[in-house]
């Protein structure tokens, strides 16, 4: 990997978690970061401890205010900020929609200002904070499922079409990590996302990692290639396996907050996220 001293890098939903261990990151690799995030007093504390610039806003128009606070263009863009949402079918349109609108449609609308500045100098990075969600999927939450195997299928796009014009395209992709979206999935997190979570941290060192290496899947957990491989070429096994999370989530559930009904084994802790 290049030396990233005094490139330009922005960072959507940096006011904490993975975007604040990312925007510390770049910044301390000598980058100028961007720090955005629609509460501008988070987006403000991070940037004044990196020694970033704090560009506060919707996560879908923040390209042209940043191109401005940086006095130039911008060379790598880490489209992390997110929205997770429980549910099915019967959650309401305007959940459906902000899930679309932030997972999916912003990294849209960002590649879209950005692409033509990018392939006239022949260069650029687009990083995409997907989820192992967007890999295997997420028990009791279909929007954010399908909408982070869109995000992963628009970074695959992106790649597909624009690496031999020297667009560099990386999908981060963690399990469980220890963030304010953590402590708000409910059973489901506790069952398949707690006992194997990181640090924020560690997805920026495994970021890093994959940049060296040119790599475009970033799995911070270990396990998740296992996963992936298998609901490849055991889908029907997967599936089944995945069930048995969603039956261990429901029992978890109906003990209540304080677990105090024993769950029983329907699947092993390990098992796909």
């Amino acid at each position: 990997m290049e030396s990233l001293r005094d490139s330009s890098v922005v960072v959507t939903g940096a006011g904490g978690g993975i975007g604040a261990a990312l925007a510390r990151r770049f910044a301390a690799e000598g980058a100028r970061v961007v720090v955005n995030d629609l509460d501008p007093g988070r987006a403000r504390a991070v940037a004044e401890e990196i020694g970033g610039i704090a560009v506060p806003g919707d996560a879908a128009a923040v390209v042209a205010p940043a191109c401005e606070a940086l006095g130039g263009a911008v060379d790598t863009f880490c489209a992390n900020a997110g929205v997770g949402t429980e549910g099915g079918p019967e959650t309401p349109d305007a959940q459906w929609n902000a899930a679309w609108d932030v997972n999916v449609m912003a990294h849209v609308r960002a590649a879209r200002e950005l692409l033509p500045g990018w392939l006239e100098r022949g260069r650029g990075r687009f990083v995409s904070t997907v989820s192992a969600a967007g890999l295997l999927t997420m028990v009791g939450s279909a929007p954010y499922s399908v909408t982070k195997h869109a995000a992963l299928a628009f970074a695959e796009w992106l790649s597909v079409t624009y690496r031999h014009r020297g667009v560099d395209v990386h999908a981060i992709c963690p399990e469980g990590v220890r963030t304010d979206m953590l402590e708000a999935t409910g059973a489901a997190g506790d069952v398949v996302l707690r006992p194997g979570a990181i640090a924020p941290e560690a997805v920026a060192d495994a970021l890093f990692a994959a940049l060296d290496d040119g790599r475009f899947l970033v799995l911070p957990h270990s396990t998740t290639q296992a996963h992936y491989t298998a609901r490849a070429t055991g889908t029907d096994n997967w599936l089944g396996a995945m069930n048995h999370l969603q039956q261990k989530v429901e029992r978890r559930a109906h003990a209540g907050p304080d677990g105090a009904r024993p769950v029983p084994d329907g699947a092993r802790e390990g098992e796909p996220a």
